[in-house]
């Protein structure tokens, strides 16, 4: 729908460009932007063109607290770069599409006409939007006057269509290696943010807190330092590298076992070498009532009892500190009691089954349960049979 309205709202404003009624050049604020058109559309629709080019776009309205705001949101400098983007494919679409595969003398005449015309303006503005991009379109609503003027006027001057609209004339948008409103250098230089280590929050835009978010292995303000668990492989005034420590060391000298100063949690520094700590035979451990302990390298895990177990030392039933209910100590396991051994299921037709910790009253063979008692089960076609035989 904003793809038609700003069609038509072009054909408003400039004339319909095969017949060139009014040129883009012409000064703004003429009657014609301000006047339905007459015969052209209802003046509902001219009425919601019109509020849809009042100026509000999202980045101007207050701004929402932190808890409502969507985390995934872009920055508009992420979406005036896109405009861009969409706005230098289309030129290169308008010249491929109209020209080349004819008459070379005449393509060239009529291409330095076409080149900077009023004609492909209007066709490459009404593509530059994807449908449902909603931020792209309330961008080129606020800039199309701009981009109009940088068209006619300035294209010259300022062949980056990005650096004149977007950071110059916008101001949403920050050279590389800057951010925020002032455009400031990011930690480490604007030439080699976070010493190319890391990221600058809000890079090239006028946002962020240009705090430095480091990749593995480095930290610092400006990702000038090496990490938990690496060292300085190599470091000049321009260049660092850090490599990773030998495992279950924190802070090491090189990146062998014996290279290392302090170790991770779980983990004991003895003669240079990071040993591991049974958490199982301290009181470092913490486990449940019926769970037994198993050493990890650098931790430790709790794991259940078995279920003849009530507390255990270890796994299976030959570990337990004492039975659970339904199981007796035989030897050094706890084993399952057969209850049917000793208990009558008290029920008519019923007898008793095992079961593992306890045991249940099922109904006899040839019996089924139907209201809580056993009850015989009929033969199919037993009585048709005897009368039958009759």
């Amino acid at each position: 729908m904003l793809h038609v309205l700003r069609s038509q709202r072009l054909r408003w404003r400039w004339g319909d460009s095969a017949v060139g009624a009014r040129g883009l050049g012409s000064q703004p604020g003429s009657e014609m932007a301000s006047l339905p058109p007459r015969g052209l559309v209802p003046p509902l629709l001219w009425g919601l063109s019109l509020f849809l080019s009042l100026p509000g776009p999202v980045w101007l309205q207050p701004s929402p607290s932190p808890q409502s705001s969507p985390p995934t949101e872009l920055h508009p400098c992420h979406t005036c770069r896109g405009l861009v983007d969409s706005f230098n494919k289309g030129l290169e679409r308008t010249i491929r599409d109209n020209f080349g595969g004819g008459n070379t003398a005449w393509e060239e005449e009529k291409l330095s006409k076409y080149k900077d015309s009023e004609t492909r303006l209007v066709e490459v503005l009404e593509s530059v939007c994807s449908k449902s991009d909603f931020e792209c379109h309330r961008l080129l609503e606020l800039s199309e006057e701009l981009v109009e003027s940088w068209w006619f006027h300035k294209q010259q001057e300022a062949p980056d269509l990005f650096q004149w609209l977007c950071s110059d004339s916008l101001k949403l948008c920050c050279p590389s290696g800057t951010f925020g409103p002032s455009c400031l250098p990011c930690p480490g230089g604007a030439e080699k943010p976070c010493g190319g280590h890391g990221r600058c929050e809000g890079e090239g835009t006028r946002g962020g807190s240009g705090h430095c978010d480091c990749q593995a292995g480095y930290g610092g303000e400006a990702c000038g330092q090496c990490g938990l668990g690496y060292f300085e492989a190599e470091r000049n005034a321009s260049h660092l590298v850090c490599s990773a420590c030998f495992g279950p060391c924190a802070r090491c000298s090189g990146p062998e076992e014996s290279n290392c100063l302090q170790c991770k949690k779980g983990w004991a520094l003895h003669h240079l070498k990071c040993v591991d700590i049974d958490e199982c035979g301290t009181e470092r451990a913490s486990c449940g009532s019926n769970q037994f302990c198993v050493n990890t390298e650098g931790s430790y895990e709790c794991r259940d009892c078995a279920k003849a177990c009530l507390g255990c030392m270890g796994a299976g039933p030959g570990r337990c500190k004492k039975c659970s209910p339904g199981y007796q100590q035989v030897g050094s396991k706890c084993l399952d009691v057969d209850e049917c051994e000793t208990e009558v299921c008290p029920g008519e037709n019923e007898q008793c089954e095992n079961t593992e910790g306890s045991y249940r009253c099922v109904c006899a063979e040839g019996y089924k349960q139907m209201e809580g008692v056993c009850v015989k089960e009929q033969i199919p076609g037993w009585k048709l049979g005897c009368r039958q035989m009759k």
